[in-house]
């Protein structure tokens, strides 16, 4: 459990734009309702080598108690983001508030650690997740990034799914999801009909849709789908800062020509393309949530007022005729 703190003062919640007609929203079939703006933990850990930035312990908590008092009421981790100092982070926020505040929705997946992706380490996992955040339940909890170990084993009896079974059969976890980036991988835990929810990251933007067919599949079984990384690790954010590498990875050239020319386009409509890559997520009915990371309180007013753009159905139409061809996607690029 995390130790005692003494209750740090957080100021006045930051102002924010009213929440847009349909921001609360079902999570699938799951019977919980959720913000249709989630908080991305990742950052809140302090994974400068992801995000090129750091935040301290302090302002990570405080951050959070701001997202309490805000429209927000769902924030994402996971027990690997920065070896559980998200986790740990959000945990002491929940602390010093009393507890988890009503309405408020703390998800997180399981994560392997020195390559072992078994049942047992699955269970080390959440129960790692359960100290940290100071919850003797949790609610959803994701099977994290599982394309990176073989699909035999982690699907086999006694194996990391089974495990997730077996801990939502005790009580310990209320509802499962799946969570990661290879669309084609993931499709294949989709098919194993034992998940209700499913996180995409990075494969459906403004300009990567490999993960369209993927949530068609997902929402057509009744599953709840959470899209994250919509900036793509923050080009689609600071189109004019030159960068270079979308989703963790270099960008092909037609990609950058269509951020540029869709940075272009929102500039003419009167906004930025952070907005508009928000807006895009947040308009696809088929999507519970996005999820976004940030670190800075007055980004809570920024984003809500983004679930608000009103752009014309032509803006839309000519933002779809600059995505850049499949080939430049990141699960169409050779590896």
């Amino acid at each position: 459990m995390p130790a005692e703190r003494a209750p740090r003062a957080v100021p006045p919640t930051v102002p924010s734009a009213a929440p847009a007609p349909g921001w609360v929203r079902p999570l699938g079939a799951t019977g919980l309702t959720v913000s249709a703006l989630c908080l991305g933990g990742g950052p809140l850990g302090g994974m400068a080598q992801l995000f090129g930035y750091e935040i301290s312990e302090g302002s990570a908590i405080e951050l959070v108690r701001e997202v309490f008092r805000s429209p927000i009421n769902f924030i994402d981790t996971s027990n690997g983001y920065s070896n559980g100092a998200s986790e740990t982070r959000i945990g002491r926020a929940i602390a010093e508030e009393g507890g988890l505040p009503a309405g408020v929705l703390v998800e997180t997946k399981v994560d392997p650690k020195g390559g072992d992706y078994s049942g047992d380490r699955v269970r080390r996992s959440v129960e790692e997740s359960m100290a940290r955040l100071g919850l003797d339940h949790l609610p959803v909890v994701h099977l994290h990034d599982p394309e990176f170990h073989p699909f035999a084993e982690l699907t086999a009896p006694g194996g990391a799914v089974d495990a997730l079974i077996a801990l939502r059969d005790e009580g310990l976890i209320g509802h499962l999801g799946v969570a990661g980036g290879d669309v084609h991988e993931i499709g294949r835990y989709v098919e194993l009909g034992v998940f209700e929810l499913l996180l995409t990251h990075n494969r459906w933007s403004l300009v990567d849709r490999s993960a369209g067919p993927l949530i068609e599949a997902a929402a057509e079984r009744g599953m709840g789908v959470l899209n994250a990384a919509v900036h793509g690790g923050g080009i689609l954010a600071k189109p004019h800062d030159g960068l270079t590498r979308y989703g963790y990875r270099e960008a092909s050239p037609a990609t950058l020509a269509a951020i540029a020319d869709m940075a272009a386009l929102a500039e003419e409509h009167g906004t930025d393309l952070a907005a508009v890559a928000l807006a895009w997520s947040l308009r696809d009915s088929r999507i519970a949530s996005t999820v976004v990371g940030f670190t800075k309180p007055e980004r809570i007013g920024q984003l809500v007022a983004a679930a608000s753009l009103d752009l014309p159905a032509s803006f839309w139409a000519r933002i779809d005729e600059l995505v850049p061809a499949p080939e430049n996607w990141l699960d169409h690029r050779a590896a």
